[in-house]
């Protein structure tokens, strides 16, 4: 009896310490087609759309709502700069007019609401 109580106690700890490992299995793994960029406390994917810049928040795998945030994406093409503004646009997105070539080089600054600014940069695949 305490043989098997043993073995069910080692299976259920063991299951229980991999489930950590299972929330992050997303972790850093494009969603929407973009390019992840890793910036403190969350991740952001920033994805060409339609002629729309839109980037969505996550941490961990797990959605950041975007009321009350603000941003931008700072464009490094070559030897021009240009920027996009971002605005919530539902869920965990925000959104602005504009596209991004392959290959530049992105500056991702967004504050979510009350929180201090987060930067990452990234290149557009």
């Amino acid at each position: 009896m305490n043989k098997t109580l043993s073995i069910v106690a080692v299976a259920l700890s063991l299951s229980l310490s991999s489930a950590p490992l299972l929330a992050h299995m997303d972790h850093g793994k494009a969603q929407y087609g973009g390019v992840v960029v890793e910036a403190g406390m969350a991740q952001f994917e920033v994805v060409n759309k339609d002629g729309q810049a839109l980037v969505y928040a996550s941490q961990h795998g797990q959605a950041l709502p975007t009321a009350g945030a603000s941003g931008k994406l700072v464009i490094l093409d070559g030897a021009r700069k240009s920027e996009i503004v971002l605005q919530p646009a539902g869920d965990n997105r925000l959104s602005g007019q504009g596209t991004i070539a392959a290959g530049a080089k992105v500056l991702v600054q967004v504050q979510l609401a009350g929180q201090k600014m987060l930067q990452g940069r990234a290149v557009m695949p």
